[in-house]
């Protein structure tokens, strides 16, 4: 579903689910993650329509993702199929020292969005 930013004047992608992604590299490698990990969500923005994603970094070193997906059917069928970039998949899997469960999250009110200007 789409959505229009009359302030900012452009189209977005409404939001209905978001996953929430954790992971520890391994010393040394986190720009090689974070390289892989760009890599990856264009890939997987380009091909399912997603609103694509956020990586942050946790207090404790660990690497955090927020992806919103425009439904969680979208993000269910996106996981059966083959990786959009298998390549960096790999790469990021190098990387990683361990990964955490993901948590699912289905939005129930949505304020992220450009800064006003």
């Amino acid at each position: 579903m789409m959505g229009f930013c009359t302030g900012c004047r452009s189209w977005y992608v409404v939001t209905v689910f978001a996953v929430l992604y954790r992971w520890r590299v391994k010393p040394g490698t986190d720009a090689a993650f974070r390289d892989a990990w760009r890599s990856a969500t264009e890939s997987i923005r380009m091909r399912y329509g997603t609103g694509g994603s956020r990586l942050h970094r946790t207090d404790e070193g660990e690497f955090m993702a927020y992806a919103v997906w425009p439904s969680r059917d979208t993000w269910v069928e996106a996981r059966k199929l083959p990786s959009a970039n298998p390549e960096a998949g790999a790469k990021m899997r190098d990387c990683i020292e361990e990964s955490f469960p993901s948590v699912m999250l289905d939005v129930l009110d949505d304020l992220l969005g450009p800064a006003p200007r």
